[in-house]
């Protein structure tokens, strides 16, 4: 007796048949091993792994394009993979199919030293494009912290520590080639630094996180190393007092390039991480560009307002050694917390606010979190009115969890009742829709439009973002 057909049964045979013939096309660079799939299922984040069917591994546009063709022939789900830093479930394959690994596709394909842009390849990671530009006098100023690829990073509109001064991928992207899901290729714009030509497709896909096709090049602002650079630490008897002292310092109109935030928890775990010598208090991170008389200036200016909100123990440094110790240390918050809490996962969240209601926001985000059973930290960068909150939590406990969920949902909507934003930096994914929903409304109708009409099966990595 023959066994009914059902709509699994032919999406089964479909994936079969497109994992053959990606087989074909690419040999051993696909592969449906259990830890290959496994670790391309997963990312930074506190969501359960979900494995593709099948992983694979790219090396140019063109081959990406074949690829996605074959997926879209059978209606085979895409997700595009770049290294795994994404902290809102970006790259859980919910609905199975192919996960498309850009981390081979590393070349650096042009430096123009004279228009200050460079276009690489998607898998470039931005430590590798500075690395590159080392003896060129110029750099790449976004730093999401995580050494992320470039490809990654537009699709997530990544920013990090130094948007308060560059800006974030948004301003930093000029141009992309990207695999629309039907498999054609297209170049959202050229390398001028302005133009009036149509859509500003570039904005539409930097963000886009996979759901409209998948990048393989992109084209980058670069900016001129400046003479001098220092870095300075502050310490503060409360959350309060520095962030008032970022507001003040933003407000005068600094041009201060990093100001980092770490409430005193976090800074308890960083200085025994990171062997520190610095007080278990609320602190300022911060940098300056500039002439070595301006980031001297700079940081006089700083510490007159700082002492003004109570700040304490100002210290500052040129020396290229101190500076990167510092900022490793920042970096390194997130390893630092997993090491303090050990036995649980950190649960990452983050949402932005305008700065003048960041102390607000922190000091009523700090009450629930002293009234509550599961440790939280605080960190972010205060700047641009950006803040993470970390929960540290076991997932397999349903109280903590569902304490973390509460906990973040009164953070979310707290932030948008200060017409602030659900996410910062980190994205959507599959873990913030409703609260996308939440922050723009009607305005999702409109995007979900947008999504039908470039994918109209739904291949590119369905389920984030939106539901469609």
């Amino acid at each position: 007796m023959a066994l009914p057909v059902t709509v699994e049964s032919v999406a089964s045979a479909a994936r079969d048949v497109a994992i053959a013939s990606l087989h074909q096309l690419l040999g051993d660079r696909v592969s449906t091993a259990a830890p290959v799939r496994e670790q391309h299922g997963k990312d930074a984040s506190y969501h359960p792994c979900v494995p593709p069917d099948a992983v694979a591994f790219a090396q140019s546009t063109a081959e990406v394009s074949e690829i996605v063709k074959i997926c879209a022939r059978h209606k085979v789900p895409i997700i595009p993979f770049g290294s795994g830093t994404g902290l809102e479930g970006h790259v859980v394959a919910l609905r199975g199919g192919v996960c498309i690994d850009i981390s081979r596709m590393n070349q650096i394909l042009q430096v123009s030293t004279g228009d200050l842009d460079a276009k690489v390849q998607a898998g470039v990671t931005h430590e590798q494009l500075n690395e590159h530009l080392r003896d060129t006098g110029l750099f790449f100023s976004v730093d999401p912290g995580a050494n992320a690829t470039l490809g990654g990073m537009a699709a997530t509109r990544a920013s990090g520590t130094t948007a308060v001064r560059y800006g974030t991928m948004r301003e930093n992207v000029l141009s992309l080639t990207v695999v629309l899901p039907d498999g054609r290729v297209i170049r959202t714009a050229r390398r001028a630094r302005k133009s009036s030509a149509g859509y500003d497709l570039t904005r539409l896909f930097v963000g886009s996180e996979g759901t409209l096709g998948v990048i393989t090049e992109v084209t980058v602002r670069l900016c001129g190393v400046p003479p001098a650079i220092s870095a300075a630490t502050c310490s503060f008897p409360t959350i309060e007092a520095a962030v008032n002292t970022v507001i003040e310092t933003i407000q005068t109109g600094i041009p201060v390039v990093r100001i980092e935030l770490a409430d005193a928890a976090t800074m308890n775990s960083i200085i025994r991480y990171s062997k520190l010598d610095l007080p278990v208090a609320p602190m300022l991170w911060m940098e300056f560009h500039g002439t070595e008389n301006a980031v001297a200036e700079q940081a006089r200016m700083v510490q007159r307002i700082a002492a003004d909100h109570g700040g304490a123990n100002f210290s500052w440094t040129t020396r290229p050694e101190d500076r990167q110790r510092l900022w490793r240390a920042r970096h390194d918050a997130y390893y630092a917390k997993k090491a303090a809490y050990l036995g649980t996962q950190l649960w990452a969240t983050d949402v932005c606010v305008p700065i003048s209601r960041l102390a607000e926001c922190i000091t009523e985000t700090q009450k629930d979190i002293a009234a509550s059973f599961v440790p939280a930290t605080i960190v972010g960068h205060a700047g641009d009115g950006n803040f993470h909150v970390g929960f540290m939590i076991n997932p397999n406990e349903p109280k903590e969890m569902a304490e973390a969920e509460r906990l973040h949902e009164r953070l979310v909507h707290r932030a948008l009742s200060f017409d602030g934003t659900c996410t910062g930096e980190h994205g959507i994914g599959c873990g913030k829709i409703d609260f996308l929903i939440a922050e723009h409304g009607e305005a999702v109708s409109v995007m979900q439009a947008i999504k039908k009409a470039i994918d109209p099966d739904n291949i590119m990595n369905p389920g984030k973002i939106l539901r469609v």
